[in-house]
């Protein structure tokens, strides 16, 4: 999420009552998660296990709970609760907009592209040429739209990352200020729920489609002319490349990579990175010819478990 305008070190850390280390006219940019990190950005670390991740990541403004050495050309936020903190920002940035119509006034709606009834369009939408939106979707806060598409009833995108950090009361919520982007000519279908970054985007590439019933965590990155079936469920943060094909309810956890072309069969559980064009069954998966001699060996174990006994 990049900032309205430049901010300094010293106006950021008077936002969220902190301590700095950096020369106060230090620039800061915007503010991202480490996976999307980019220089000018702020990122937030409070475990000792990922302090060295995020001193030398992109990042050039690192919120802290620890005052460390800082690298050279960046800047520390000393706090007792990044976490608390990163959230004041997003809030600060970010602020939560009520909406005063089902389409709001702000929201942006290309030429040829149908609404229909009950539908809700947030605030800053903008939805391309030639789309067709079906009643009761829900298109949150600054969710972008490209040409040619086609999203059916009942699917909704923009709600919140799923993100929590445990404390000793309960669970606190990591605000979400991240938005969705669907590019041209894709199909999402009915009851569909794509969840936007938290500070980044989740987004769907040019002319892929989506079955009923799925699920797109947050900051999740799918690619163009991917084939995506009914009860996927997709955690935050995963990379899909280029035309991967997905069965249904596949299920797939945060922070992998699925390569260009891959096939993830029926009820696949994808738990690593996967290999290009290459196709995979199984939970945990693995490469489908190496899960059917699995199989085929099971299948004989009773006869050889008979032929032992006899």
């Amino acid at each position: 999420m990049k900032f309205p305008q430049q901010h300094t070190l010293e106006q950021i850390a008077t936002i969220i009552s902190s301590e700095f280390v950096g020369p106060a006219e230090f620039p800061v940019l915007g503010m991202n998660e480490i996976h999307v990190v980019t220089p000018g950005d702020i990122v937030f670390v409070d475990h000792p296990k990922y302090y060295d991740k995020a001193l030398q990541s992109a990042a050039t403004v690192i919120l802290i709970n620890k005052e460390v050495e800082c690298p050279e050309g960046k800047a520390l936020l000393i706090s007792d609760d990044p976490f608390r903190d990163f959230n004041k920002l997003t809030r600060y940035f970010k602020p939560f907009e009520r909406a005063a119509a089902t389409i709001a006034p702000s929201a942006e709606i290309g030429e040829g592209s149908v609404i229909q009834p009950g539908a809700f369009v947030g605030n800053n939408v903008k939805i391309g040429k030639h789309c067709l939106i079906h009643a009761n979707v829900s298109l949150y806060d600054n969710t972008v739209i490209g040409d040619h598409v086609t999203i059916h009833s009942g699917s909704v995108l923009g709600g919140d990352a799923f993100y929590y950090k445990k404390r000793p009361e309960g669970y606190d919520k990591l605000i979400s200020g991240g938005r969705v982007v669907i590019k041209d000519h894709v199909d999402i279908g009915s009851n569909c729920t794509i969840d936007k970054g938290v500070t980044g985007d989740t987004t769907i590439g040019k002319g892929t489609k989506l079955d009923n019933l799925i699920q797109v965590g947050h900051d999740t990155v799918i690619g163009e002319n991917c084939l995506i079936a009914s009860q996927v469920g997709i955690a935050g943060a995963v990379v899909i490349e280029d035309e991967v094909t997905i069965w249904g309810q596949a299920g797939f956890r945060s922070g992998i990579v699925v390569k260009k072309g891959g096939v993830v069969m029926g009820q696949a559980g994808i738990t690593k990175s996967t290999k290009e064009n290459t196709v995979y069954s199984g939970n945990p998966a693995m490469e489908s010819r190496e899960w059917l001699k699995e199989l085929a060996l099971l299948r004989r174990l009773p006869k050889l478990m008979e032929k032992l006994n006899s």
